[in-house]
């Protein structure tokens, strides 16, 4: 700790409020972060458990950054899945994201494995209504629609499609050998949009804002998600499918920080992060790090963003 009495001096942990996410109080102006540890998902995706871990890991790693927000911090606390019913902890999930945006909070959702969207998307259905336009953006080297018996991590985003004709789906890093040509063919069929990793790294990132401008003016509302599995294993070796060539942490901050800074985007969350095969806490520190910079992104429109920030794309 700098500093117990100057407010510039202060560290995350000193500002975090943990509080009863049923005595939520209306607050505008305010973080609200939530844990889902849950396994499950990734478990009967075959992926290697561990991301269960997470939500507190990374909470340590954020609480020993410099605190340089505007805004409220309030912890929730954990939605956790127990033993293999992970549908109701999705429910769970939701209904505790619905009551963060009912409080006019923002959500910022750490799971857990990848199945933490579907929890995630949820909450702000219900929220929104049937009737909003919702656009799900997804950082993520593989799309997640696969047609597997059970809901897994690998499911979401082809349970979210085929039952929500108001949802809509960019996928942005996609890899060609991360998904199979089926996998591809699903994503057309189904009418996703998506970005292959290398276009996404081309060098031009005006590109890739432009994608995200025009997959935004087409919905009222938007949600963020990243799975950390999208970015080089050399950067994120604590993830429960690795990628060797996936994308460089820097574009990822990019991408999120000038995703949250439309104000269409309502939450975001971060999964896939994998603390028991996590080497010297590189990737815990890496999410927390983003979660910390597009949280400070959140409260601008993209345009203010632009110029308080002097992107050059």
């Amino acid at each position: 700790m700098d500093t117990d009495h100057d407010v510039s001096g202060f560290r995350f942990h000193q500002v975090v409020k943990v509080e009863d996410i049923h005595k939520f109080r209306q607050n505008d102006n305010a973080f609200a972060i939530i844990g889902f540890a849950s396994d499950e998902g990734v478990r009967r995706n075959k992926g290697r458990q561990g991301a269960s871990e997470a939500p507190d890991a990374v909470r340590q790693a954020l609480a020993k950054l410099p605190y340089h927000l505007d805004s409220d911090i309030i912890d929730a606390g954990n939605v956790i899945c127990e033993g293999s019913d992970l549908e109701k902890a999705q429910v769970e999930l939701g209904e505790q994201v619905e009551r963060i945006l009912q409080s006019s909070a923002t959500p910022v959702i750490i799971g857990g494995g990848h199945e933490t969207l579907y929890g995630h998307y949820l909450g702000v259905r219900k929220f929104l209504g049937k009737d909003s336009k919702l656009g799900i953006i997804n950082i993520d080297a593989h799309f997640d629609l696969r047609d597997d018996e059970l809901p897994s991590s690998g499911t979401m985003f082809r349970q979210i499609m085929e039952k929500d004709e108001k949802a809509g789906y960019l996928c942005l890093g996609v890899q060609e050998f991360g998904n199979t040509k089926a996998l591809f063919k699903t994503a057309d069929e189904l009418g996703c949009h998506y970005m292959l990793q290398q276009e996404v790294e081309s060098g031009n990132f005006q590109k890739v804002q432009r994608e995200i401008d025009a997959f935004s003016k087409d919905h009222d509302y938007i949600m963020l998600t990243l799975c950390t599995d999208s970015m080089m294993a050399s950067a994120a070796p604590g993830v429960s499918a690795p990628t060797p060539l996936g994308l460089d942490p820097k574009t990822v901050k990019k991408i999120m920080t000038y995703t949250a800074a439309h104000e269409k985007t309502i939450s975001f969350d971060i999964s896939e992060v994998n603390p028991r095969v996590d080497e010297n806490g590189k990737t815990v520190k890496l999410a927390a790090y983003l979660a910390a910079e597009t949280m400070k992104s959140f409260r601008h429109t993209a345009q203010n963003y632009n110029e308080a920030e002097e992107i050059k794309w």
